[in-house]
C-alpha cells in the first residue's frame, strides 16, 4: 500500500514539531518536507507534489490562502491555525478539515481520516453546512492579491489598482505599478473589493471610482470614463445608473 506524502507549511517551529510527532504515529504516512512560509511552501508543492498539506493560515510572505490561490492543481488540505475567524473561508477553499490550535491527538487523528477519506474518494465532498452559510455571508474583502506570472510572485495592494479588465479566463489588474494577469472571475472580485472604492461599470471592467476624471456620452444611451491618465473605459447603462448613485449627479 503507498504511503501518503505529506508537507508540513508553518511558520512556527513548535507548531512544526507537533505535526510531525502526531505523523509519526502512523505507518501509513511518509513526512516529505517542511516550509516555514507560505513562498517556500508554493515551490515545495509544485516540486514534491504532496498528497496531503498541512497548512497555516497566517504566515510570512504569502499567507495559506494567497499560497491556494496560486495553485493549479492544490493538494488535498487540513488547515492548522490559531485563528478561528478563517474556518468558514477555509471550507469554501475546500479544505478537508481546520484544525484550531492547540489540539489533541484524537482531533489531529480525526482530521486525517478525513483527509484520507477525500484522497480516496478522489472529488469534492457534499458542501458542508459551513459552506452553506458562507454563500449567506458578506465575503471578506481583500487587502491585496498574490499573482503568479512564471516563477516569480507579485503582492498587489489593492490600494494600487486603478481598474481590472476581463480577458478571457482571466482578469487583467491594471495598478500603478504595471498591469497582472490573475485567473479568475469578475464576478469574484465585483464581490471581494471594498464596495466604497470600486464599482463595477460595465460587463469588462470594474474601476476605482477615485480614478475617474469625468464621464462623456457616447452614442445613444451610452457614456464612456475617462479616467485621469486618459484612458477610455466604456460604460454600460446599468454601469452609468451605478454611477449616479454613488457619485450624486
Amino acid at each position: 500500500m503507498d504511503k501518503t506524502r505529506v508537507l508540513i507549511i508553518d511558520d512556527e517551529q513548535l507548531a512544526r514539531d507537533m505535526i510531525r510527532t502526531y505523523l509519526e504515529a502512523d505507518d501509513s504516512i511518509e513526512i516529505i518536507g517542511e516550509c516555514s512560509n507560505g513562498f517556500d511552501g508554493f515551490k515545495q508543492i509544485n516540486e514534491l507534489r504532496p498528497d496531503l498539506v498541512f497548512l497555516d493560515v497566517m504566515m510570512p510572505k504569502l499567507t495559506g490562502f494567497e499560497m491556494l490561490e496560486l495553485l493549479e492543481e492544490p493538494p488535498v488540505i487540513i488547515f492548522s491555525t490559531a485563528y478561528d475567524e478563517y474556518a468558514i473561508k477555509a471550507f469554501e477553499a475546500n479544505a478537508a478539515d481546520y484544525l484550531l490550535k492547540p489540539y489533541a491527538q484524537s482531533r489531529f487523528n480525526e482530521a486525517l481520516d478525513k483527509a484520507r477519506k477525500r484522497l480516496t474518494s478522489n472529488k469534492t465532498d457534499d458542501l458542508k453546512p459551513e459552506q452553506s452559510i458562507a454563500k449567506m455571508e458578506r465575503p471578506e474583502m481583500l487587502s491585496r492579491i498574490a499573482v503568479r506570472t512564471g516563477s516569480k510572485i507579485d503582492i498587489i495592494s489593492v490600494d494600487k489598482i486603478r481598474y481590472l479588465e476581463a480577458m478571457d479566463d482571466y482578469v487583467k489588474l491594471h495598478t500603478s505599478v504595471g498591469a497582472f494577469l490573475k485567473q479568475n472571475t469578475m464576478k469574484y472580485f465585483e464581490t471581494h473589493l471594498p464596495e466604497e472604492d470600486f464599482l463595477r461599470i460595465h460587463r469588462s471592467y470594474i474601476v476605482k471610482v477615485r480614478e475617474i476624471a469625468r464621464l462623456e456620452p457616447m452614442g445613444k444611451d451610452t457614456h464612456v470614463a475617462i479616467l485621469h491618465d486618459k484612458t477610455e473605459l466604456q460604460v454600460s447603462r446599468s454601469g452609468y445608473g451605478r454611477l449616479r448613485e454613488v457619485l450624486g449627479f
